[in-house]
């Protein structure tokens, strides 16, 4: 997921889309641990998409704080 594509979500979706990705790597982890994991690189590409929806939050959080 693209980062622009995350800044048109609304906070609740991108908490959502973490948690989705939070499950899917536990899933990972546990395939990989058996030995049947398919698609190795899928581990990292949902670690950078959860930091980039994580940095998206955080940018909105500061700029919120700034505002006041």
């Amino acid at each position: 997921m693209k980062t622009s594509e995350i800044r048109e979500l609304t906070d609740e979706e991108i908490i959502a889309k973490i948690e989705e990705c939070k499950e899917e790597l536990f899933n990972l982890r546990f395939a990989s641990a058996t030995g049947s994991l398919e698609k190795p690189s899928r581990i990292n590409e949902l670690r950078k998409a959860v930091a980039r929806m994580k940095t998206v939050l955080r940018e909105r959080e500061l700029s919120v704080k700034e505002a006041k």
